[in-house]
């Protein structure tokens, strides 16, 4: 279970970058029921402007609980591409686990 902070909120952290004019969502920390409203807001706000692609960093997410994995299921069935970057070993885990490595793209380092 993901440690909570002092306002009581997850900790996941999510920054917004923009790469070549495309939108990368970066997770960090813990993501978990607590913290997926605040991640699903930035990954709305990345598929709206940016509709046909989404791009996931997950090379600081260390925890991700069953919403974390809907969340992914989500964004997979209203964007056509869906990037994972550099999943950290147990978000990986989890990924391959679920079957979704055969729905989502997984990429190690910085591959297109």
């Amino acid at each position: 279970m993901a440690e909570l902070d002092p306002a009581g909120q997850g900790v996941v952290a999510v920054q917004v970058r923009e790469e070549d004019g495309l939108p990368v969502v970066c997770l960090s920390g813990e993501l978990d029921i607590t913290g997926i409203g605040h991640a699903r807001a930035a990954i709305e706000a990345a598929m709206a402007s940016h509709p046909g692609r989404l791009v996931l960093d997950a090379s600081a997410l260390q925890y991700m609980d069953s919403s974390g994995i809907a969340l992914l299921v989500w964004a997979a069935r209203k964007t056509p591409e869906v990037q994972v970057r550099n999943p950290s070993p147990v978000v990986n885990r989890l990924i391959e686990v679920t079957g979704l490595s055969e729905v989502l793209r997984i990429t190690h380092e910085n591959q297109p």
